[in-house]
């Protein structure tokens, strides 16, 4: 028996420091030793594909083809930028696409004295939105069509919203194309993450026509810029219908053609996710899509729908309404654009439990208006809620640690006879009425809430660059002094040398290697999470030495024997 024990206890150990050198590897700048990502082997230039971003291909349940090439006139392209109170947005005249965004009340992860910047093209990132026409069903394939490349006018209008107004219109004209036009007009709010973007098709031909309009969303497969190695966060694209709710797809699974999503619909979104962020296009339900993924080029990626126009006559036009989202993963605010877009604010397995923590932390920033001491009150109530489990756990502790110096003189007395040992054992725990366990089931059962609780700090954008006190400046950050993981360590060893020593020399050295293992990874933490941990910690040793004096069992700091 205590050879499988030592055999599982070595195992769990090997495999911790396994992956903690291949997490300090890629955090180190280098390539992952062991278990490299999609996203790190291929790690292609995404400004080699800039040139064909532009340019998917969208296999549909319609059969629509994106158009490679536009069949308007060479014309001379722009980019123009237009701010509101919340976003900097450039527009390229080529197609009326976004092609940067910058959001003005959130600073970059690097560059504190920078913006974050979420839609780029440039020579390190390519992520773009993109709309325009195709061929409808039963038309030429290939036909030409004003598309997202094809070079428009800009209005002449503001392209700064004003003190006092609170929307902001930006307005491109297409030539016309194939006897089709196309007028796209983008409507900013004050205050706003998201945009109405109204497609109006205007028929200048003789002949009636029933094209197709595609909304899409155009990334490489890169890690952002800046996000730690040591946690893992979902990047990449997702799709939300009544039908199957949200279904998020790797890059991994587009490159090996195995994307499994519901291919139309009338109703959803369909958006790209990353830690913090994403972006999304909205239509409104009742209107019907086809819903696509696909890889473009080497290390780019998109999604989008395709939605069909019905028959516009000669001389008259037709107009679809859509909206634009670019922004940070505001739970609330994003309840309240569309159902299902609060989920790319991805909890995973946990969310069940996640969300009620996420509105319990809200409500206590609502009275304590800092998230730092909002976490402190959450665990402090979490630790109340769990007290009698708790209680029950470490009065299991407290009796194993009075009975300590009895298991220590049978074991050196029955060493060489294992099979009487355990029986010796047993026959102590059973005349003490100890569960050797009892200490274990108690803790087991709160694992999943402060896993809930691990994954609510982690995705809630509202710690980005939320101070709490003195030199934590951001939550969302690693300490830079490192004063924060190394507290957490010392009360990882405090708790541990509060806990009766294992009978087994060896389970005993490892109750110390697996915590302090577990410790240097805090050091690339987020502030926020190790709170979190130190809190949990200091209430759990203040707990424990509680119950073990009322007990009669004084607390004693037993050291480690290496």
């Amino acid at each position: 028996m205590n050879d499988i024990r030592r055999t599982i206890l070595w195992v769990i150990f090997g495999f911790s420091m396994v992956l903690l050198w291949d997490k300090w590897q890629v955090f180190s700048g280098h390539k992952a030793t062991f278990f490299p990502t999609a996203q790190q082997a291929e790690m292609a230039k995404p400004a080699a594909a800039v040139a064909s971003a532009s340019v998917p291909v969208a296999a549909t349940g319609a059969a629509a083809q994106l158009p490679a090439t536009s069949a308007a006139p060479a014309a001379a392209k722009e980019r123009v930028e237009v701010s509101t109170d919340v976003l900097k947005l450039t527009f390229d005249t080529e197609g009326g696409s976004i092609v940067r965004s910058e959001l003005l009340q959130q600073a970059d992860m690097l560059d504190k004295a920078q913006n974050f910047v979420l839609l780029d093209d440039s020579k390190e990132r390519v992520y773009l939105a993109q709309t325009g026409l195709i061929a409808g069903v039963g038309s030429a394939v290939g036909a030409a069509l004003p598309s997202h490349k094809t070079v428009m006018s800009l209005v002449p209008g503001a392209r700064t919203l004003k003190d006092g107004d609170n929307t902001l219109v930006v307005k491109f004209e297409s030539p016309d194309v194939g006897g089709v036009k196309l007028v796209k007009t983008y409507t900013l709010e004050r205050g706003a993450y998201v945009m109405s973007v109204k497609h109006e098709v205007v028929n200048t031909g003789a002949a009636a026509i029933s094209p197709q309009l595609y909304l899409q969303l155009v990334r490489d497969g890169n890690k952002p810029p800046g996000e730690s190695s040591f946690y893992s966060t979902f990047t990449g694209p997702a799709v939300y219908t009544d039908a199957q709710k949200y279904q998020k797809v790797e890059f991994k699974q587009i490159e090996d053609n195995k994307v499994d999503i519901e291919k139309q619909a009338a109703n959803g979104y369909v958006a790209m996710v990353q830690h913090y962020f994403a972006s999304a296009w909205l239509l409104g339900d009742g209107i019907s899509r086809d819903l696509f993924m696909r890889k473009v080029d080497t290390n780019l990626y998109a999604v989008g729908m395709i939605t069909p126009l019905s028959d516009i006559a000669p001389g008259t036009s037709k107009s679809v309404e859509a909206r634009m989202f670019v922004g940070p993963q505001l739970e609330k605010y994003l309840e309240s654009l569309t159902p299902g877009l609060e989920l790319v604010k991805d909890y995973g397995k946990v969310k069940i439990l996640a969300e009620p923590l996420y509105w319990l932390l809200d409500k206590l920033h609502g009275v304590l208006q800092n998230w730092g001491w909002s976490i402190v009150a959450l665990v402090l109530l979490l630790k109340i809620a769990f007290y009698w489990l708790n209680a029950k756990a470490y009065a299991s502790m407290a009796k194993m640690k009075a009975i300590n110096p009895r298991i220590t003189e049978m074991r050196e007395r029955l060493k060489d006879k294992p099979q009487e040992m355990q029986q010796a054992m047993m026959k102590i725990y059973r005349e003490e009425k100890i569960n050797p366990m009892g200490g274990c089931f108690p803790i087991m059962i709160q694992i999943p809430v402060f896993i809930a609780l691990y994954w609510v700090l982690l995705s809630s954008v509202e710690m980005r660059n939320s101070p709490w006190v003195l030199w934590i400046h951001d939550l969302s950050s690693p300490d830079p002094y490192f004063i924060l993981p190394i507290l957490m360590a010392l009360t990882t060893m405090l708790q541990t040398s509060l806990n009766p020593a294992p009978p087994d020399p060896l389970q005993a050295k490892m109750m110390w290697f697996m915590p302090l293992a577990f410790s240097v990874m805090f050091f690339f933490f987020p502030a926020g999470l190790v709170i979190y941990w130190i809190t949990n910690n200091a209430l759990s040793i203040a707990q424990q030495w509680l119950i073990n004096t009322r007990m009669g069992v004084p607390p004693k700091f037993h050291l480690p024997k290496f």
